[in-house]
């Protein structure tokens, strides 16, 4: 029986890095965390303000590519 859903991969790959993330981390202190911006490495994301947030790969709960901010303008 094939699924129509595809499992999502457990944390970004290489060929991710450049794109736009929203990434969410389980919080050692409970609770989630999220991070939105360019994957500069796969420990690591570019948010908006050109800081740079590390992660740890192994607390991501889920993660996706989303459209750019640019992308988002031209379509409103």
């Amino acid at each position: 029986m094939s699924s129509e859903f595809s499992q999502p991969k457990p944390a970004p790959m290489e060929s991710e890095i450049g794109l736009r993330v929203s990434i969410r981390m389980h919080d050692p202190e409970g609770g989630f965390r999220d991070l939105l911006g360019t994957l500069a490495t796969l420990t690591s994301v570019t948010k908006k303000d050109g800081t740079t947030v590390t992660f740890d790969p192994t607390t991501i709960a889920l993660w996706k590519v989303v459209p750019s901010d640019t992308t988002m303008r031209r379509q409103s």
